[in-house]
């Protein structure tokens, strides 16, 4: 009956390794597709990243483990892996941000090349061909790809809508709705694109204009932010006894994850206020 009990558990302990295993990379292959397309709308090369995403999971699993060795609390563990986890999306998130916004600005500079261009007598191709070249990273590499494409054969109303599409960017696509109109139907494509800079221009003066008289308020939301830690650590000074027991205290470690937690959405939240959309 024994060595029956022994090798029903030996059993279930592989049963579960294999399982285990099978959902580690059925989930590792999600995030992998998922982080792929998003470093390769960030120019970035993704060669090893199936190797980074196995040495953070090992990373991410080692800290869990050691708070809930060192630290005895699996509420802390928890914590902090969810926080590592969310790491490399917030990471892409806010370097995709930045990259979105220096293409928003050179656009309108961009537009006003194109038109000179035309206006000197070059087709559209030619033109395009002159922003790769001539413009300023990273809007240059999205003019590089749509006149790569364009050369290889494939048809110029598909290279744009394929930027379009990666860029997602409204100011993009009236550029490109105005270049296929042309196409199209005919017209001064010239004078076109100059009134869509002089407009793009307008709006990025106006969201500058907001960044500038929100910029108080961001900065308040970070030392609100940082407020809490601050507090806690003074807290720990005048009263280290009841301030310990948010670390060695199951209902304090509960408590303290929390307000992590909290504190973490409210900046996020706070961010996304502050930042309207014009």
């Amino acid at each position: 009956m024994e060595i029956l009990a022994s090798s029903l558990v030996a059993v279930g302990v592989a049963v579960a390794a294999v399982a285990g295993r099978s959902g580690y990379s059925q989930a590792l292959d999600f995030v992998e597709n998922d982080l792929r397309d998003k470093l390769r709308r960030l120019r970035l090369s993704t060669d090893r990243l199936r190797k980074y995403l196995v040495t953070w999971s090992v990373v991410v699993a080692a800290m869990t483990v050691s708070l809930v060795i060192v630290a005895n609390s699996l509420i802390f563990a928890v914590t902090a892996a969810v926080l590592l986890i969310s790491l490399p999306w917030y990471v892409l998130r806010r370097l995709a941000e930045r990259r979105q916004l220096l293409i928003e600005d050179q656009l309108a500079d961009a537009m006003v090349s194109l038109s000179s261009a035309i206006k000197a007598g070059l087709s559209l191709a030619q033109a395009l061909d002159i922003l790769a070249r001539q413009s300023p990273r990273p809007i240059c590499q999205e003019f590089q790809q749509i006149v790569g494409e364009y050369r290889l054969g494939k048809d110029l109303q598909q290279c744009l809508l394929e930027a379009k599409t990666r860029l997602r960017s409204e100011n993009f696509a009236l550029f490109a709705a105005a270049m296929e109109a042309s196409r199209e139907s005919g017209g001064r494509l010239n004078e076109t694109v100059e009134r869509i800079a002089t407009s793009v221009r307008e709006l990025q003066r106006l969201e500058r204009k907001v960044r500038a008289e929100t910029a108080q308020a961001r900065t308040s939301s970070l030392y609100m932010a940082l407020a809490p830690p601050i507090i806690l650590l003074m807290n720990y000074f005048i009263d280290p006894v009841h301030t310990r027991m948010l670390f060695t205290e199951v209902p304090g470690q509960l408590i303290l994850c929390v307000a992590i937690l909290l504190n973490l959405l409210a900046y996020f939240w706070a961010r996304l206020i502050l930042n309207p959309e014009i």
